[in-house]
């Protein structure tokens, strides 16, 4: 089968952008006639696997509609110990490689996912689809692209899906990682050398979390870098980016910020804190991120295209199912039930649905509750002609507070608000409690400085953003919030408690995880629902601990 780097370097560019992004042209009966014959050859592959049959519980489905009736909706529990062991014998196909994600403590601390070669080479063709999205202002258009691009090294290890979706583009693209010699450096070290050898080899992409993007641009526009004298004479072409970045700074009027040194041609981005931190990471960079939803579940899910609205599902990684909101409630109320999906052409605008996947090419996850809410936006992109449902990544499913008055927020939602405050901070966690028989939001923040308003102002504050984001999110089912936004602060009096942690409580926490050998991903406390111990150890922070940002939020 042909590759994306074989027509790039045939300057086959209109087969390239067919080959990887065509899938956005194509009809909703098109586009499920693919998810059904690829369902259909995985149905086959797990009937033949010892790992399919004992998920299925014994069925041998034989048609699509026999696997949605008779195979039961899953969980990671449902694959252990195969998985976990990593036991090739039992899989529907070999696995190319084994991706590895954080797990959850007091149940297992990392979960293993196989994926396939078959299942490697779509996430190759899908993920180059991202980078062109991105570096695209029109259909089709990705004249600039060329091989050696020096793109900054922000991801993880191979064994992370961020580690693997980079490796992938590297071999679409043949592109250069900076720095160029990364073995035996720490994560943190390495971006440093990246940003180091960008001065002087130029920068032309990179991914990353957005939020992390911002740090790193804040900390260059109140604390300039101020590179070795040697560094500059030994590379005088950093010298020269370095005068010119400083001479556009003080042009505008501030410090230098990313934009000044480098014209950055790609941003992909993804999480939770894409919504939340996109303008700033534009102002910034000069560059809007492409927001992704991913994992290491089942790859790349949907991305947004050039015109950075919607993100679009992707048809040949896994087949999607959709438990509507109402299924979702019914099956938390009673754990028993089994909630109903419904398919792609059955979904509707401006709802929330559970994502449930089944990866295909021979991969091991079947019916799988991704535990994750998506929100359909529209059934189309009108403006791009683009024929599929369009979504946004909601939030966890098992990261919700659900209090009246306020109404159902998830982690994106009371990071949007806190961000739309304009309140300076470095960290923050929130959950529900509940004071004198009434449910209460009480968010916690560390503030980035001292004169930062009181905890009730910040409260009230909270409040009023919250009320501005149920026009985009339609959150609150419980129809409190007044039409005037300044009504709101009275209307959610005594709902938001709001607590100052001390500067430093994040970076100790981290500090003191690493110290422990935390997993990566257990290094930070969650933004919600936040345990009484982890509660407890942010607000007992004796001093602040030196911990870059990056080696916090890299995952």
């Amino acid at each position: 089968m042909v590759r994306p780097i074989e027509l790039l370097r045939q300057d086959r560019k209109d087969e390239l952008w067919q080959l990887c992004c065509g899938f956005i042209d194509l009809s909703m009966d098109q586009f499920m006639a693919i998810q059904k014959r690829l369902l259909l050859e995985q149905i086959d592959l797990l009937n033949s696997s010892p790992l399919g049959r004992r998920v299925m519980r014994g069925a041998l489905p034989q048609s699509i509609d026999e696997f949605r009736r008779l195979v039961p909706l899953t969980t990671y529990a449902d694959y252990c110990p195969e998985l976990q062991e990593r036991r090739e014998d039992a899989l529907p196909a070999r696995p190319a490689r084994w991706i590895r994600t954080s797990g959850y403590s007091g149940t297992y601390d990392t979960k293993w996912v196989p994926w396939s070669e078959a299942f490697s080479a779509e996430c190759e063709r899908v993920s180059s689809a991202c980078a062109l999205f991105a570096m695209s202002r029109s259909r089709g258009d990705i004249s600039q692209l060329t091989e050696h691009w020096k793109v900054l090294y922000t991801v993880g290890g191979p064994e992370y899906a961020s580690g693997t979706f980079g490796g992938l583009l590297q071999q679409a693209f043949n592109f250069d990682f900076l720095p160029t010699n990364p073995d035996g450096l720490a994560f943190t070290e390495k971006v440093k050398a990246g940003f180091a050898e960008a001065l002087y080899q130029g920068l032309d992409a990179f991914g990353g979390l957005p939020s992390v993007l911002v740090a790193v641009g804040e900390q260059m526009k109140q604390q300039p870098s101020k590179p070795d004298p040697a560094f500059l004479l030994a590379h005088p072409r950093a010298a020269l980016r370095l005068i010119r970045g400083l001479a556009r700074a003080k042009m505008a009027g501030r410090g230098i910020l990313p934009k000044d040194l480098w014209d950055i041609k790609v941003i992909l981005g993804g999480g939770t804190d894409s919504a939340v931190f996109k303008s700033r990471v534009e102002e910034m960079w000069g560059r809007r991120p492409l927001e992704l939803y991913a994992g290491t579940e089942g790859g790349l899910y949907a991305t947004q295209t050039w015109d950075y609205e919607g993100l679009t599902f992707a048809p040949g990684l896994n087949f999607f199912e959709f438990i509507p909101e109402r299924e979702h409630l019914k099956w938390q109320i009673n754990p028993a039930y089994q909630p109903k999906t419904v398919l792609l052409d059955e979904l509707k605008p401006d709802q929330n649905y559970e994502i449930v996947i089944t990866n295909l090419h021979g991969g091991a996850l079947v019916r799988f509750r991704l535990g994750d809410m998506i929100r359909i936006t529209s059934l189309r992109n009108d403006r791009l002609n683009i024929n599929l449902p369009q979504m946004v990544f909601y939030g966890r499913a098992d990261y919700i507070v659900d209090i009246a008055g306020l109404g159902r927020l998830t982690e994106r939602i009371i990071w949007e608000a806190l961000e739309n405050t304009g309140i300076p901070y470095v960290e923050w966690t929130a959950r529900k409690e509940v004071r004198d028989g009434k449910a209460v939001l009480h968010v916690y923040v560390e503030p980035r400085q001292k004169d930062v308003p009181a905890e009730p102002e910040i409260g009230l504050a909270i409040g009023r953003e919250l009320a501005k984001l149920e026009a985009l999110y339609h959150h609150n089912p419980y129809n409190i919030y007044d039409s005037a936004v300044d009504a709101v602060p009275t209307l959610n009096a005594g709902l938001i408690e709001t607590t100052l942690l001390p500067q430093g409580a994040f970076a100790g926490y981290i500090a003191r995880r690493q110290a422990e050998g935390a997993d990566l991903g257990h290094l930070k406390p969650p933004h919600v629902n936040p345990t009484d111990r982890a509660l407890s150890a942010l607000m007992t922070v004796e001093e602040p601990a030196k911990v870059p940002v990056t080696a916090a939020a890299s995952r």
